[in-house]
């Protein structure tokens, strides 16, 4: 717009609106722009800085623009550098010079301040509703599933049998953790900036608590430089949602390893798998790949915003700008990611009885059998030593331990006693029935807490 060019006696060159302009990424902040303008439009009417005539001219023409974007009608101008000013750019050709009243006590470094808050604010609630459905697909698989065992991991290595549902159950934690997470972000980040001007506030007789409860917001800022030139709620944005990807991606590397021939846990869906343009017997689990795969995007995204700020003195730079197209990538990257695992998840196949027998390899009960030394009296390093002689043994002959006699236990103790054999995959699993443990009961227990969680999901 001309006014913007008026301290100048040439214009912009070419290149240099190229390179600054920023509408083909922040037209998609138009409803939370003109959110925003309307409220400051009611707030300037109420105060009597414009008049109620005005104030109602100005929010008529907000209303037809909003209509005009929402239906695709609106024409946007390449020489306009970004949404504000083609919004307010339109405003001026439906209204005329009323228009210019709009920004009457406001500038667009505090009105870009409240757009993204607004955006951020709508994409933490989005990233909440798709969390939770997430954890119901977990949980109704848990559920499903809840009597059926595999072999619990570390090291990747057999380590003890657990119910398949625990195994579910612990990226629930990790969810509900996220969720929190973003639930703590939009607390900080649910501050009004507007009223803070360009950086030291405004003459003008604003009432900005009037505005923030037009918006939503809970309070209003406390420093008109930080305000327009805070950005850590959206680091922290960020932050929470590169933790949210990286669960994402060890959920993924698990659901991966768990289809392979040679796991053969679990079969994906049709609708979430792909093939082969060569091998027409592939059946890839591309979904989970490009999860794990489109961490880095989000991590990267991080990185970028804490560079941007990091030097930045108060108040406002245009290295702001570059907050936004990472921003959206994000949220993009991790509500779709929320959504394809959620029906993923919700939509596998397990296979129990591979499961099973995976777990009845690889000595998974030693540990088992070292705890029933400890309680015939012995302690628990003489307990380790003698169970790990017995599995070297066992390997040596080729035999799992529930094929290991009676004679050939006491071999290595005369604490073995014949009810020594009656320790199987079950008896591992209801022996660990303390609070957070694998027992069937413990495991109901924690599927009906977190489902009492899910009744409550909504923010």
């Amino acid at each position: 717009m001309s006014h913007i060019r008026s301290r100048f006696n040439k214009p912009a060159g070419k290149k240099v609106i190229e390179y600054t302009t920023s509408l083909p990424f922040d037209c998609r902040l138009y409803p939370q722009d003109i959110r925003g303008s309307i409220a400051h439009a009611r707030m300037l009417a109420k105060q009597g800085i414009i008049s109620n005539s005005e104030g109602h001219s100005i929010e008529e023409g907000l209303i037809a623009i909003r209509e005009e974007l929402d239906s695709g009608k609106f024409v946007f101008k390449p020489e306009l550098e970004d949404i504000h000013m083609a919004i307010e750019s339109r405003l001026f050709e439906i209204k005329g010079d009323v228009a210019g009243k709009l920004h009457t006590g406001r500038s667009r470094n505090d009105q870009i301040a409240l757009d993204m808050r607004l955006f951020s604010k709508d994409c933490i609630r989005a990233i909440i509703e798709a969390i939770c459905n997430l954890e119901h697909a977990i949980v109704d698989q848990a559920d499903a599933n809840i009597e059926v065992i595999l072999p619990g991991c570390t090291h990747l290595q057999h380590a003890q049998p657990v119910l398949f549902a625990h195994h579910l159950l612990a990226y629930f934690e990790m969810f509900e953790r996220d969720k929190q997470r973003a639930k703590d972000c939009l607390n900080r980040l649910d501050v009004l900036p507007l009223g803070s001007g360009a950086l030291a506030g405004t003459g003008f007789n604003i009432d900005r608590e009037y505005v923030a409860r037009e918006l939503g917001f809970s309070r209003i800022s406390a420093n008109s430089m930080d305000a327009v030139s805070d950005r850590d709620y959206m680091i922290e944005l960020h932050s929470v949602c590169s933790i949210i990807m990286m669960h994402l991606s060890r959920l993924a590397e698990e659901i991966i390893l768990w289809s392979t021939s040679e796991y053969a846990f679990i079969e994906l869906d049709d609708e979430y798998s792909t093939g082969s343009s060569i091998m027409p017997q592939k059946k890839n689990p591309d979904v989970a790949e490009l999860g794990r795969g489109k961490t880095g995007r989000v991590f990267g995204n991080l990185i970028g915003m804490l560079t941007v700020m990091k030097s930045l003195p108060l108040s406002y730079n245009r290295d702001l700008q570059e907050d936004k197209e990472g921003l959206f990538d994000t949220f993009d990257t991790v509500l779709l990611s929320l959504e394809v695992f959620s029906g993923m998840v919700a939509t596998l196949q397990v296979k129990a009885d591979r499961m099973k027998d995976a777990a009845l390899s690889g000595y998974i009960l030693a540990t088992d059998v070292a705890d029933y030394l400890v309680a015939k009296g012995l302690s628990f390093r003489q307990a380790h030593h003698i169970t790990g002689r017995l599995v070297n043994y066992a390997a040596g002959k080729a035999k799992q331990l529930d094929e290991i006699t009676l004679d050939e236990y006491r071999q290595f103790s005369p604490a073995f006693d014949e009810d020594v054999l009656a320790i199987t995959l079950n008896y591992s699993i209801e022996a660990r029935n303390i609070p957070g443990g694998t027992s069937l009961q413990q495991v109901t227990r924690a599927l009906k807490q977190a489902r009492a969680l899910l009744e409550n999901c909504e923010l």
